[in-house]
C-alpha cells in the first residue's frame, strides 16, 4: 500500500491510497487535511493549535497502517513540543504470513480439513498453527478469531 499526495485532479489536503489491499483506491481527506494543517501552523508559532489535527492524523494513519505518514505526523508532533511514542503493534502484525492466511480462512468458517486441503497441509499442522495463533491474538475461540480478523482490512 502506498499513499500519494494530492494530484491536480484531487482536492488539496487529501491522501489517495494506491497499490493493492482493502483501502486501495480510497481517498482519505480527513487525515490529509489534518496532516496538512500541522506543519504550517507550527511554523507560524501556533504549535498548540497544530497538535490536535496532528494527533488525529497520526491516529488515522496508524489505523490505516500507513506507517510512513504516521511517522511524519509523529515528527511534526515532536516539533510542536509533544511526545508521541510508537504505536503498539497491531495483533495481526504479530502473525507470520502463513498463520495470517490460516487465521483468515478459519475466520471465514472453514474447518481444519478444508483449510488443509486448500493449503496442502495436514489437519494436524493447521490445528498446530491455530494453537499458536490464539495466544498471539489473545483469544480462545474461532468466534473471537472471526471478530479480530473480520475487523481488520484484508490485504490479500
Amino acid at each position: 500500500m502506498r499513499l500519494s499526495g494530492a494530484p491536480a485532479r484531487q482536492r488539496p489536503g487529501t491522501i489517495r491510497i494506491t497499490g493493492r489491499g482493502y483501502w486501495a483506491g480510497e481517498s482519505v481527506p480527513l487525515a490529509g487535511r489534518h496532516a496538512g494543517l500541522g506543519p504550517g501552523r507550527g511554523r507560524r508559532q501556533q504549535a498548540g493549535d497544530s497538535r490536535a489535527p496532528l494527533r488525529a492524523a497520526r491516529d488515522t494513519f496508524d489505523a490505516l497502517g500507513a506507517d510512513a505518514w504516521a511517522e511524519r505526523a509523529r515528527r511534526e508532533l515532536r516539533a510542536a513540543g509533544e511526545r508521541s511514542g510508537r504505536p503498539a503493534p497491531r495483533a495481526l502484525d504479530l502473525l507470520a504470513p502463513q498463520e495470517l492466511h490460516i487465521a483468515r480462512l478459519a475466520a471465514r468458517g472453514l474447518t481444519n480439513r478444508e483449510i488443509g486441503q486448500q493449503l496442502y497441509l495436514s489437519q494436524r499442522t493447521v490445528r498446530n498453527h491455530l494453537y499458536r495463533i490464539f495466544p498471539k491474538l489473545g483469544i480462545t475461540s474461532r468466534t473471537e478469531l472471526a471478530a479480530v480478523v473480520g475487523a481488520a482490512p484484508d490485504s490479500m
